[in-house]
């Protein structure tokens, strides 16, 4: 069974500054902040977070069918979804804009500062979802906020089972429209920001949003994640990686391998310490689709 990925297809251009933000920023100085930060590297890896996804599901085993929108410099982009073996038949084409574009700059601590132009993602709600047999599970990551919407009713009209990760899309929705992704997701998935974020924004503990889905994780990068199940919390522990190089794309490459447990009906834990791993393999390294796999995951 196919996992369906709605979300962004984007150019990342990373860059790396050899320094600490900390010690360029002045607190007592925000309100007229002018920095300039010199980056030695820099590189324009393919990313997005329904591509890295969807990377990361194909090379643990799945099948991504990502559902995004490209702008007319998408070509590079289906190409690289096709040497991969991944379908695009659900990634659509808008031809007056740009493909999403972010620019992401990591300082020596992996702390980052990240600037995204959205482009063609701002039409993705013109990809529709329907009924497929083939489709197993979705999750609604980051998009358009009107295809995020969309999608989450258009998931649940289908009868397909979906995680709601609304990552850095989390700040485009008010309280009662988190309450309705959430009464309609089957999971969800945050990392600690932004759980901290929903719990503010829908006046729901992170229990009380266990209680509301089958299962909800907290992932909290270097130190694992947690799992809420009907109220009750588990901590999975992290996988020490080999190198700390980059964490640009570590959340994807944990949903990647979460949608392949989903799929395969694991229990939620044993998901999450399938992610962990894979996120580990990420981090050592550089950009957000160029790891490999080192083990067996049905193992």
């Amino acid at each position: 069974m196919a996992a369906l990925i709605c979300g962004s297809l984007a150019f990342d251009t990373i860059m790396t500054f050899e320094g600490r933000f900390a010690e360029q920023i002045l607190p007592d100085q925000l309100h007229i902040l002018n920095v300039s930060f010199l980056v030695p590297s820099l590189r324009r890896d393919f990313g997005g977070c329904a591509g890295n996804i969807a990377y990361s599901l194909k090379l643990l085993g799945g099948e991504p069918l990502p559902m995004a929108m490209l702008g007319s410099d998408g070509a590079d982009y289906l190409q690289r979804l096709e040497s991969l073996g991944i379908s695009a038949r659900h990634v659509g084409q808008v031809q007056d804009t740009y493909t999403a574009q972010a620019m992401i700059m990591t300082d020596r601590d992996n702390n980052q500062i990240t600037a995204f132009h959205p482009g063609a993602m701002m039409q993705a709600h013109a990809n529709r979802i329907g009924a497929d047999s083939r489709v197993g599970v979705g999750i609604i990551a980051p998009d358009g906020r009107d295809a995020m919407l969309e999608h989450a009713a258009q998931f649940v009209a289908a009868g397909i089972p979906f995680v709601f990760d609304p990552g850095q899309g989390l700040p485009m929705f008010n309280g009662q429209e988190l309450i309705q992704f959430i009464e309609q997701a089957t999971w969800v998935t945050v990392n600690d920001y932004e759980g901290k974020m929903l719990c503010d924004r829908t006046g729901w503990s992170l229990a009380d949003i266990s209680r509301k889905v089958q299962g909800l994780v907290v992932t909290l990068g270097a130190e694992g994640c947690e799992v809420w199940v009907n109220g009750d919390k588990t901590h999975v522990p992290p996988v020490k990686p080999a190198a700390v190089v980059d964490p640009t794309g570590c959340g994807d490459a944990w949903r990647g391998a979460l949608l392949f447990g989903l799929e395969k009906g694991w229990p939620l834990v044993r998901c999450a310490e399938l992610g962990n791993r894979v996120g580990a393999l990420k981090i050592a390294q550089r950009g957000p689709q160029n790891y490999t796999l080192d083990f067996d995951p049905l193992a």
